[in-house]
Order: structure tokens, then C-alpha cells, then sequence
């Protein structure tokens, strides 16, 4: 999971959104929190055996969350 948000964070983006379906809304959601997520563990991820620690607010536990059920 930590390696996948890692590289949603690291992504580029070309061209802009087109019209999208409430699925399609929902996906970027859901990639956008997951790339967010990224971001903490690159600048302040902890290795720790085949695992990485890092503090998470509220919110980002939140998403971490919904993003690895989401991911099944």
C-alpha cells in the first residue's frame, strides 16, 4: 500500500479533466487521497521491517483508510 501511495504522489498529470462520470469523480478521489498519503511517507516515513510508520492526522488516517478498503 505504501509503495502504491508513493507512486500516486509521484505522478504526473498531463492535459486537464474532461467531463467524467460520478464513478470516474469518485476514482480521482480516491487516487488524489491515496497520492496524498504518498507525499507523508516520502517525506517522513520510518522504515520498519517489510512495514513504514508515519503519523497521520485525523483526517489522513481517514483516507488511508477508505483508500486500502477501497483497494480491497
Amino acid at each position: 500500500m505504501a509503495e502504491s501511495a508513493v507512486s500516486a504522489w509521484e505522478r504526473e498529470e498531463l492535459g486537464g479533466i474532461s467531463e467524467e462520470t460520478c464513478e470516474e469523480h469518485d476514482l480521482r478521489d480516491d487516487a488524489a487521497e491515496l497520492a496524498l498519503i504518498g507525499l507523508a511517507i516520502s517525506s517522513c516515513g520510518v522504515p520498519d521491517g517489510e512495514e513504514v510508520v508515519v503519523d497521520l492526522d485525523v483526517v489522513q488516517a481517514a483516507a488511508a483508510l477508505h483508500a486500502a478498503l477501497d483497494r480491497g
